[in-house]
């Protein structure tokens, strides 16, 4: 990496440095990143695919607590993903979510339902007005990406075979087929768009 020039920044934060930044910050719960205002230092080599798997520099990080630990330091700004210490702020790729929601419980029935998310780094969110799902259909094949939000406005994909429940447990509602969590009923498709039974 060459050296900053003579007026201009530092270079870009490695991997290993963020890491130790993050590590210095850690406290129980998540740190508050919304109250920190560092300086944008460049973009990072760094890629979360539409799996979930994290790479840096093009190889698959295999830490799943490296990969835990930049987690709790991930920040998104409209389209655009970041990692960020009080120090330093660096842009990151992500594919589709940086979140896969690998499964979920539920519980009640009914409008009384409540659905709890389990993701791929072992967050918990229980799905409803503050962390509503929603379903994004591909316009030329109809294709649904569902998703749920985590926090921070950062989502996971809700991976296929929990999509599947999810239908199984679908039900409708002012002209949509969708679900109940928390109180709130979340479309999935309307009601006249579903494929008839035979």
């Amino acid at each position: 990496m060459a050296k900053a020039m003579s007026g201009q920044k530092t270079v870009t934060p490695t991997a290993t440095s963020l890491a130790a930044a993050a590590k210095a910050v850690k406290t129980r719960g998540l740190p508050p990143l919304e109250k920190w205002n560092p300086p944008f230092c460049g973009d990072l080599d760094m890629q979360i695919k539409r799996d979930g798997t994290w790479f840096y520099e093009g190889t698959p990080i295999g830490r799943r607590e490296l990969v835990k630990l930049f987690a709790t330091i991930l920040w998104r700004e409209g389209d655009k993903y970041f990692l960020v210490t009080p120090v330093e702020k660096v842009g990151i790729t992500v594919e589709d979510a940086p979140f896969i929601a690998v499964d979920f419980d539920a519980e009640g029935a009914g409008a009384d339902q409540l659905l709890r998310f389990t993701t791929n780094l072992d967050d918990m969110v229980n799905a409803g007005p503050d962390n509503p799902i929603r379903v994004v259909r591909d316009p030329e094949t109809g294709e649904p990406s569902p998703y749920v939000l985590i926090r921070r406005n950062l989502e996971a994909l809700i991976d296929r075979k929990s999509f599947y429940r999810l239908v199984d447990l679908g039900t409708h509602h002012k002209g949509w087929f969708g679900v109940w969590s928390g109180g709130v009923f979340f479309d999935i498709i309307p009601s006249d768009q579903l494929p008839a039974d035979d």
